[in-house]
Formats: C-alpha cells, sequence, structure tokens
C-alpha cells in the first residue's frame, strides 16, 4: 500500500560541490601560487610517468607525492586536478596556523609554495610562522632562506626557490 513502510532512497551521489583553490585563498593568491609553485615543481610541464625526486621519494606530475607508486602514469588533465587538490591541503592548514595571512596573496602565496615544499607541519612549526604571526613581516620572509637544505645539505635548486619565494614574500609587505 502506498505511503506506508520505508521508501525507497535515492542512491545518486548528492551535489555537493567541488572545493576550489580559488574558494579556499582567493582568486588574486590563486593566480600567484599556481603558477609559481608549478614553475618550481615541475618546470612548468607535469612529469606524467612517476618518478624519484632529490631524496628518493616517488614523485608525479608536478612534485605530488600522495599516493604515487613506481610506475604510475598520470594525464595532464590529471595532473591538473591533483596540482589543484595539492594545493588545498596544504593552503587550509597554512591559513590555519597562519590566518594574518588572509588578504595578503603574495605573501600567503609565498607560504603555501613553502609548505608544500617542507609539508604543513614543518611550516606550521616554522621561524616563518611564527613570525608572521607576530606582526614581524620582513622577519618571516627573511627566514624562508633557512629552508634551502635536503639530506643535511644545501641544495641549489631549493636554495634559489627559496630565494624566489622570499623575493614574492617581499612584494606589497604590509607595515
Amino acid at each position: 500500500m502506498p505511503g506506508h513502510g520505508p521508501q525507497p532512497t535515492s542512491t545518486a551521489p548528492s551535489k555537493v560541490p567541488r572545493k576550489t583553490l580559488i574558494g579556499v585563498i582567493g582568486t588574486a593568491a590563486a593566480l600567484i601560487v599556481t603558477p609559481f609553485v608549478s614553475g618550481w615543481e615541475s618546470g612548468g610541464t607535469p612529469r606524467l610517468v612517476a618518478y624519484q625526486d632529490i631524496v628518493k621519494v616517488w614523485t608525479i606530475c608536478g612534485g605530488e607525492t600522495l599516493g604515487v607508486k613506481p610506475g604510475m602514469v598520470e594525464t595532464v588533465a590529471g595532473c591538473e586536478l591533483r596540482e589543484e587538490a595539492a594545493l588545498i591541503r596544504h593552503a587550509e592548514p597554512v591559513l590555519a596556523c597562519t590566518p594574518i595571512l588572509r588578504s595578503h596573496p603574495n605573501q600567503l602565496s609565498a607560504a603555501i609554495s613553502l609548505a608544500y615544499n617542507i609539508g604543513t607541519g614543518g611550516y606550521c612549526g616554522s621561524t616563518v610562522a611564527r613570525r608572521f604571526n607576530a606582526n614581524n613581516w620582513r622577519g618571516a620572509c627573511d627566514a624562508f632562506l633557512m629552508w634551502n637544505k635536503a639530506g643535511g645539505q644545501v641544495v641549489r635548486g631549493l636554495d634559489r626557490r627559496r630565494r624566489a619565494e622570499r623575493d614574492l614574500c617581499l612584494k606589497e609587505l604590509p607595515r
């Protein structure tokens, strides 16, 4: 008899909006951080076959390590989705531990780039984050230069990246 007993429920997936980088950090910062990180992580061209980075971590696309295994292959479109998801995964903790960066797209972009490279735990526990939170903007930007080593040794590419992040951080610096 209709109307009695349990009614069927839809098994269709709910229409939950997908998070976007623009939605998380704003248009200005997204337009800065996406090409900035991509340029450092993949030279602007994603690597579609998994490879080991300089510290022997399996990596694909533009520096993505999450779930990457030897022999893995990705498409350009897949790399773009991975990059946006990775930037969001790094941006949210950066904003949580340094909320002062919310309305400062250059400094936020530099911080996300650093966190993308050293991990969000490393970033949130860093001198960079402490100095941002203390309103020591120049000191925070200068502290990027401390993160230029891998395996205990200064790495030329990391040193160049940290200098570029510092330069970005110093743009339109709050007083």
